[in-house]
């Protein structure tokens, strides 16, 4: 493994703000050093902030560890490509989410019970019913928007405002989308540490030119780590919106979610609980009900917080194949479009 290799590995990754030319065209990586089974990558950028710049090292990291031998160790570096005094670039404020009306954190207290299915779909049934919506994936390891809304291969557009570069949201169904994905390759691992992850997010949240809005939905990572701290400190949330399934496991990890947001250090209001895949529906027989997960653990679970239950959705084949081909079922009239409906109706109604 020699430097030469490693820069083979790495020359070829596009900067997609950057007409989707090459790091080797941008001439960002500055060195490569090997240290025996140690890998250091210097990559330099310019003075003025790149809103990419984290995802530039992500990238750089996934393409070392894919081609490197096992056991291989790889720290990226950046520094200054331009170091002659400057003015000092504007640091990431609140301006982008001015405008904004209410912003809601989509939450759940473990992964696979369809938080990004209903965030999406909440995010379309607002639109629906007249309001102004955005959506950012905050979803940082499993950034599902772009496959969910048929946006795959877009690509925001970049603008210069004042002394700041904005991210131009990809609008479609009348809501405005931003996610992590429309950076990454589908096949590839962000390699992110929190902290990473945490400045990243928060500019794919206040570094968007999103406009007036009436809602900004953010579809927050599953579990109760750093990232859900670093944003609800950051981010004016208005509140937090819980998904949960009726299964006992799932309804255990939603205590947790609750009380992250309810601890006095975070002070942010549960708006409500939605309980996803409540029932499971025949297309063929939409009168029949089958409770595979449990019954009303969305119910007893908002009673014991005090909470409203904002929503009950059934588990349907076609809510499944809407996600899969980046339709979203509330565009629909079927039964689980009309929960999504109903639900965007009680959170209007709960704020």
């Amino acid at each position: 493994m020699t430097e030469q290799e490693i820069f083979g590995w790495i020359e070829g990754i596009q900067h997609p703000g950057r007409e989707d030319k090459t790091l080797a065209e941008l001439e960002i990586v500055r060195e490569v050093v090997v240290d025996g089974s140690s890998v250091t990558v210097i990559l330099a950028f310019p003075r003025k902030p790149d809103p990419l710049k984290n995802y530039l090292v992500g990238a750089v990291k996934a393409a070392i560890y894919r081609e490197a031998p096992e056991g291989t160790t790889v720290e990226v570096k950046t520094v200054v490509s331009d170091p002659a005094p400057q003015k000092k670039a504007p640091e990431l404020g609140l301006d982008q989410v001015a405008n904004v009306g209410h912003i809601i954190g989509i939450a759940s207290g473990k992964g696979g019970v369809g938080k990004s299915t209903v965030a999406v779909n909440l995010a379309v049934a607002l639109a629906r019913q007249g309001f102004r919506v955005g959506l950012a994936d905050a979803d940082v390891y499993g950034p599902s928007v772009p496959l969910m809304t048929g946006t795959e291969g877009s690509v925001p557009e970049m603008v210069r405002e004042g002394e700041q570069d904005l991210m131009v949201p990809v609008e479609k169904f009348g809501v405005k989308w931003m996610s992590i994905g429309y950076f990454a390759r589908p096949d590839q691992a962000l390699i992110w540490r929190g902290p990473m992850a945490c400045s990243a997010l928060k500019q794919m949240i206040l570094q968007v030119k999103w406009g007036p809005l009436d809602f900004l939905l953010i579809d927050l990572p599953p579990g109760t780590g750093d990232i859900h701290i670093s944003l609800v400190n950051d981010i004016p949330m208005t509140g937090a919106v819980i998904v949960t399934t009726p299964q006992t496991v799932a309804l255990a990890d939603v205590r947790k979610g609750i009380d992250l947001f309810q601890n006095p250090a975070v002070g942010r209001r549960i708006l409500g609980i939605v309980e996803n895949m409540a029932w499971f529906t025949p297309e063929e027989h939409p009168e029949e009900k089958y409770y595979i997960f449990g019954r009303d653990g969305g119910a007893s679970m908002a009673s014991e917080f005090g909470v409203p239950l904002l929503g009950s959705i059934p588990l349907v084949q076609s809510l499944r194949e809407s996600g899969d081909t980046g339709e979203p079922a509330a565009l629909g009239s079927r039964p689980d479009s009309l929960a999504f409906l109903s639900l965007a109706s009680a959170l209007t109604s709960a704020l």
